[in-house]
């Protein structure tokens, strides 16, 4: 049986930030799990940039500005210790990864170059042209790699081993070789990112971000936080859902409608194309809605008009930008507006983290950083910029906390381990077996299409009761499912077979939880309960999994500085 003190689960940002800080000064033995290779991982799709108060580009920015910002742009949901810790903490780890060789933009004077982001009182929006995400993430793997961290590439988490409320280790499987480990671990971070597919095809998330990590915790035991505020991005591509940049209206981008009408004016006439993203994605889909948009049906768009930027400022500033346009939509940026429309981006709820200093949860052993989890410092609407410092700054401390806890626990015994891990071998077995039953794409069809027209970016009571229902029949279909693939190696049907169950599970709670708050805050939008109501909902929900049972609970939000005021841009 493998044997480590620490593993990682999830080799993106947040992952490797944890399994880095873990192995400073430890002799822990250190291993990183990932369904792809590391810099393959999802913050490499982060485009626009990572915010820190700086004060290079203005000299009034602050610590206090970004956290109000970060706290008002949440709709009061986030809890403000742990925004304050993050505000605080991001200057330093920004000089950290520019010590590491991270390749940021520069201005004028040599400064790391800001920018402008929505919901922002000041541009602090540290970037790399328009691929921070994909720099921060080689920088990251080849500290990894100095320090001699084990990786193991094409790994799969199946469980979490739990016992007595103790972690006793995971199971997970090698993909390459069709062989299901059982691996004894005194620490676990899992980092294993969003779950957007949720939405299948009208998501920017890739298409490996099915949520394996938070569906493994939920079954353990951990509940979810705030599932239901599911983040929509204003501007995916509007054929693929892939994401153009918010760093595209950071630069000066004009959102039009079908009558060239920057209609912007109309929703945020002070902040325009650079409100916060649950507003724009909403003044988009109602434009659409209202018939001022293009096309018909799940075909509609609005315009991005860049061309006022000029070719050198784009290719300068946005040059991935212009080639997913290019690749995608047949789109040059340069000299045509491109169409987008919102699509679904991040998850501010997830597994639920009792310690933002240690991203420590209930299960004694077991850390979750990164957009799997919720701290939470995003409430009901993240601002753009802060996805990539949140995974950032919190895998830097999930790491401190688990070898921490690695440093003070032994390992378990590993009978529920074997028994786990043979479980797994008798259920892969008779899946490969298995020739008839109902297609799993069929059902996974099923799913995200009630999502996205049931809880999508507007949601109303009934119409969420009838995703529910639609959920519970795809659940029970799923019990009947077939992968129609008998190989052993790469069954990357039985993989996306698992993927399915887990999103299914995932589905449901974000369900549940948009149907039981009853009020519209932040990304949360309810036709029949249109005002936030801080009376009876300024509170976490909380979504607990038992044996097959859901269990719906609330927690509250830690307010320090600012008290709930009405959201205006």
């Amino acid at each position: 049986m493998m044997k480590y003190d620490v593993v990682v689960v999830g080799a993106g940002g947040a992952g490797m930030q944890a399994a880095l800080n873990a192995s400073y000064g430890s002799s822990l033995k250190i291993a990183v799990l990932s369904k792809i290779f590391p810099t393959r991982s999802h913050t490499g799709a982060a485009q626009g940039g990572i915010n820190a108060a700086l004060g290079y580009r203005d000299a009034t920015d602050s610590i206090e500005k970004h956290f109000k910002d970060t706290v008002k742009g949440s709709d009061f949901l986030a809890d403000q210790d742990a925004v304050q810790f993050f505000t605080e903490n991001m200057p330093k780890i920004i000089s950290e990864l520019d010590y590491m060789g991270v390749p940021f933009s520069r201005d004028q004077n040599g400064h790391i170059a800001q920018r402008p982001f929505g919901g922002a009182s000041s541009p602090r929006t540290c970037y790399s042209a328009d691929k921070t995400g994909h720099v921060i993430l080689h920088s990251l793997y080849e500290q990894c790699l100095q320090q001699g961290i084990h990786f193991y590439d094409d790994w799969f988490l199946l469980s979490l081993v739990v016992k007595d409320n103790e972690l006793e280790g995971l199971v997970a499987m090698d993909m390459r070789k069709g062989e299901i480990q059982a691996i004894q671990a005194k620490a676990v971070v899992i980092a294993t990112g969003g779950f957007g597919r949720v939405f299948w095809s009208r998501t920017t998330n890739a298409i490996n971000m099915t949520g394996d990590g938070t569906a493994a915790c939920f079954n353990a035991g951990i509940p979810l936080k705030d599932p239901e505020f599911v983040q929509f991005h204003p501007t995916g591509l509007a054929s693929t859902g892939v994401l153009v940049s918010e760093a595209c209206r950071g630069e000066g981008g004009y959102l039009l409608n079908k009558d060239g009408e920057r209609f912007m004016k109309r929703y945020a006439p002070d902040k325009m194309e650079l409100g916060p993203r649950d507003l724009v994605a909403r003044s988009i889909e109602t434009e659409i809605k209202e018939g001022r948009g293009f096309g018909e049906g799940m075909n509609s768009y609005v315009l991005m008009d860049l061309r006022h930027l000029g070719k050198e400022r784009i290719m300068q500033r946005l040059p991935q930008v212009r080639e997913l346009a290019l690749n995608f939509e047949g789109v040059d940026i340069i000299h045509e507006p491109v169409p987008v429309r919102p699509s679904c981006h991040y998850m501010m709820g997830g597994i639920s983290v009792s310690d933002y200093k240690t991203l420590a949860t209930s299960v004694h052993g077991i850390h979750a950083v990164g957009e799997c989890c919720c701290v939470s410092i995003h409430g009901a609407n993240r601002l753009g910029g802060n996805s990539v410092a949140d995974v950032v700054l919190f895998g830097k401390y999930a790491g401190l906390g688990a070898r921490q806890t690695a440093e003070n626990r032994e390992f378990g015994s590993i009978e529920k381990l074997e028994e786990e891990q043979n479980k797994w071998i008798e259920k892969f077995k008779m899946m490969r077996k298995k020739t008839a039953g109902i297609k799993f794409f069929e059902i996974r069809d099923k799913m995200a299409e009630a999502m996205w027209y049931h809880v999508g970016i507007f949601r109303v009571g009934s119409e969420i009761e009838q995703a529910l229902a639609t959920l519970d029949e795809a659940i029970e279909e799923y019990k009947d499912a077939y992968i129609g693939d008998s190989s052993e190696r790469y069954n990357m049907a039985f993989i996306n077979y698992v993927e399915l169950g887990n999103l299914l599970k995932l589905a449901k709670a974000v369900t549940i939880g948009a149907l039981n708050r009853k009020e519209s805050r932040g990304s949360h939008s309810r036709g029949d309960f249109t005002q936030r109501d801080d009376k009876n909902y300024l509170k976490h929900t909380l979504v607990y999994y038992d044996e097959g049972r859901f269990r719906l609970d609330y927690a509250p939000v830690m307010i320090t500085s600012y008290q709930p005021e009405e959201r205006k841009y």
